[in-house]
C-alpha cells in the first residue's frame, strides 16, 4: 500500500476491471480484507463521494447491513487489526473534535474521533459523520 498505510479505515480499494460496479468492488474488498462473504451483506445505498486530502483518492462509501455477529477473518497482509465500535459510541458528541484547516488555499472541514486511545480522522471520520448525519438528519442536523 503506497498511501494511507497504518491509518484506520473502512474496508475498500480500487475498482478492478472485473468489478461490475462500485458495489461489487466493496463486496470483493470486504471479503478480501476481513473475510465477510457477500451473501452476508445487504447493500443499503451509498453516501456522497469523499476525496482524500493527502492522496486525492475518490471514495464512494457503500452503506450495508451485515448479519451480526459474523465471523471475520482478517487478511494480515492488508489489515493489522479489526476495530469494532458500537454505533452508540459515535453518538457521544464529546468524543468528536471538529476543526477547519487550510490546504492549498481551500478550507477543509475535518473531524477526529477518539476511541480507546486511537484517533479516527481524515476521510474515515468524514465518512462516519456523513453516515451519522444521514441516519439521524431529523434529530441531529447536518454537520453538528
Amino acid at each position: 500500500m503506497k498511501h494511507h498505510k497504518g491509518e484506520i479505515s473502512f474496508p475498500g480499494g480500487v475498482v478492478d476491471e472485473d468489478d461490475e460496479d462500485v458495489e461489487a468492488t466493496a463486496l470483493r474488498e470486504t471479503f478480501e480484507e476481513i473475510g465477510l462473504p457477500g451473501k452476508n451483506v445487504e447493500i443499503l445505498g451509498t453516501l456522497d463521494d469523499s476525496v482524500t486530502v493527502s492522496s486525492d483518492y475518490l471514495i464512494t462509501p457503500i452503506v450495508a447491513e451485515i448479519a451480526y455477529p459474523d465471523r471475520f477473518s482478517i487478511n494480515e497482509e492488508e489489515i493489522e487489526e479489526l476495530i469494532e465500535i458500537p454505533l452508540e459510541d459515535f453518538l457521544e458528541e464529546d468524543r468528536w473534535i471538529k476543526e477547519t484547516y487550510a490546504n492549498g488555499g481551500k478550507k477543509i472541514l475535518s473531524y477526529r474521533f477518539a476511541h480507546e486511545g486511537r484517533i479516527i480522522w481524515g476521510a474515515t471520520a468524514r465518512i462516519m459523520r456523513q453516515f451519522l448525519d444521514a441516519l439521524f438528519e431529523d434529530t441531529r442536523g447536518a454537520g453538528k
